[in-house]
């Protein structure tokens, strides 16, 4: 793990595309960091580019270039990528023409119904599981009984929380995932970071080596976990969920440590 800035900044010299985490590295819930747009004004200004990907999958992408617009940053759907995008992208590779039983928002079920998905609430083929906050026990309850029965069971995003403002947590798909595993004895398969079908997905996407892409994110479980293995630089930022004194001890270490993208800024 790097924390010398002069290192980092010839770290950064053969990077071409910053992917960045939203909830905790840019924002935390509808509050922008002071040093964000000063962060992305650097990248454009060197001549790279940025993408955002979120784990979050309670809301759809429009909803997510919506509201980095409100910020004002201006993004094309091209720089815009969610977790629901890499389930959705799988799906209609391996799943082609079945049904579904959707555990999520509204948005998350516009997503699936825009994507061409039979929505299913009585006999689906699959269950997917998605960061639901307008989850009741009605919901909860038929996505237990149709595991049970054996159906294909995938969740979109791992994450156990999710940060809001005033440095507060809300639970997650993750959390979710872990109550029905309780009542089922069933854990999905996730596409969401850290998956390695997300890396692949971000690859893809952007046209770029591995080497010539950085992640940054708040997590170390997804945001430099998705990473890991990989020729992808992992940047730690300290501005969301994880605390500098729980980096040492984690299975999984980033590439880079800084305490937020603004220092990252001058190195560039």
């Amino acid at each position: 793990m790097e924390t010398n800035l002069m290192k980092i900044k010839e770290r950064m010299k053969t990077i071409r595309a910053f992917i960045l985490d939203m909830d905790g590295t840019i924002y935390l819930g509808n509050d922008l960091f002071p040093y964000t747009h000063t962060f992305l004004d650097k990248i454009k200004e060197t001549g790279r580019e940025y993408y955002f990907f979120t784990n979050n999958s309670s809301k759809d992408l429009q909803a997510y270039i919506e509201k980095l617009d409100k910020m004002g940053i201006h993004v094309t759907r091209q720089q815009m990528m969610v977790s629901t995008d890499v389930i959705l992208e799988y799906l209609e590779r391996h799943h082609k023409g079945q049904s579904a039983y959707v555990v999520g928002t509204p948005a998350l079920l516009r997503a699936f119904e825009n994507a061409g998905w039979e929505l299913d609430d009585k006999d689906p083929d699959i269950v997917i599981l998605g960061f639901d906050t307008t989850l009741t026990y009605e919901k909860l309850s038929k996505a237990c009984t149709f595991i049970r029965h054996g159906k294909t069971y995938y969740g979109i995003n791992p994450d156990l929380n999710c940060p809001v403002e005033g440095g507060e947590f809300i639970p997650d798909c993750g959390s979710i995932a872990r109550l029905i595993e309780s009542s089922t004895g069933k854990f999905p398969e996730f596409f969401g970071k850290p998956s390695h079908r997300t890396l692949e997905y971000i690859i893809r996407a952007t046209g770029y080596r591995p080497d010539q892409i950085a992640i940054i994110g708040d997590r170390m479980y997804t945001d430099i976990a998705v990473a890991d293995g990989s020729d992808v630089v992992s940047i730690l930022v300290l501005s969301g969920e994880t605390k500098k004194e729980e980096v040492p001890d984690n299975p999984v270490q980033p590439d880079i440590m800084i305490d937020h993208i603004g220092m990252l800024a001058e190195l560039l």
